[in-house]
């Protein structure tokens, strides 16, 4: 099996120089980690103070750190941040090892999670990243205080025909130049993609210069779902495109436990850019009810 890669040093110099550039749009880190995983080093930048309960960030595909710009100033007003770059994806986190399935991706993120030696966590993913976040709920449940998924990828339910063939179209070479701005416009319902975007600038470089070799995300069972007992959040766009948004509210909302599941009527995949501010409120609101649950009234 291979492992991702950059495809070639002069492809990953000119993504190096609009990621930095990305990163120039995020609050200033605290502390940058790079952590060592059975499947390589995965890059890990910190936010904010030590107190409270941490906050973990997974970003969906090519979104690294920077995917976080709409949402980070709003999430370190409730406490300390740790975003992730995905081992296996465009970013600044190095693949040394194939990574062949679920268990996998979950044990490099516990290795992640136990080198930080953090406990409890809120977990935040967005699309492909909500479905990680999704994965290790269901691995590793002790290590979470909360779930939060945001329009996640085959969490709910599965992808739809389009965005097989369209994703498929942007891993071939000879097409993916005009493939990837079509791509992110119909991911965002049409809207015309700002070229000046920091997030939209990142995930366009990140599928033009780095070839993943990550395997398929499983959809997840009724039995895996029903198993989450933490707290979760799960927010999904009424104009997803990625799967059926009402399949996939509904089969939430019956099989989480403790689920807190919402369908935007008005949204697009986008979700957590286009309506940041009210994508923010609601995710705060989340953690503070998740922090205060079993504190005693003073």
């Amino acid at each position: 099996m291979k492992v991702g890669g950059f495809a070639s040093s002069e492809a990953r110099a000119e993504y190096e120089a609009v990621y930095e550039r990305g990163l120039a749009a995020l609050p200033a880190p605290a502390g940058t980690h790079d952590i060592q995983t059975a499947f390589g080093v995965a890059r890990v930048y910190r936010f904010g103070k030590p107190g409270g309960t941490p906050i973990v960030l997974l970003p969906g595909r090519a979104g690294t750190v920077v995917m976080w710009e709409p949402n980070l100033k709003a999430l370190l007003e409730h406490g300390e941040v740790y975003a992730v770059d995905l081992i296996g994806e465009a970013g600044r986190s190095e693949q040394t090892a194939p990574i062949r399935d679920g268990a996998d991706q979950a044990a490099w993120l516990t290795t992640v999670v136990t080198e930080l030696d953090l406990d409890a966590v809120h977990l935040i993913g967005y699309s492909f990243g909500g479905w990680l976040a999704a994965n290790l709920a269901v691995s590793a449940p002790e290590r979470l205080k909360s779930l939060t998924v945001i329009d996640p990828v085959l969490t709910f339910g599965g992808l739809t025909a389009g965005l097989v063939v369209r994703a498929t179209l942007t891993a071939i070479p000879v097409v993916n130049r005009w493939a990837r701005p079509s791509f992110l416009r119909w991911i965002s319902g049409g809207a015309e993609v700002d070229a000046t975007d920091p997030v939209a600038r990142v995930i366009d470089e990140g599928m033009r210069t780095y070839r993943i070799a990550l395997p398929s995300p499983k959809l997840f069972t009724d039995a895996q779902l029903r198993s989450l007992r933490m707290p979760v959040l799960a927010l999904v766009a009424g104009r997803s495109v990625i799967h059926r948004p009402e399949h996939a509210a509904s089969r939430a909302r019956k099989l989480l436990s403790r689920g807190q599941v919402e369908l935007w009527p008005s949204a697009t995949h986008a979700i957590a850019g286009e309506a940041a501010a009210e994508v923010n409120t609601r995710i705060s609101a989340f953690l503070t009810e998740c922090d205060a649950e079993g504190k005693t009234p003073s």
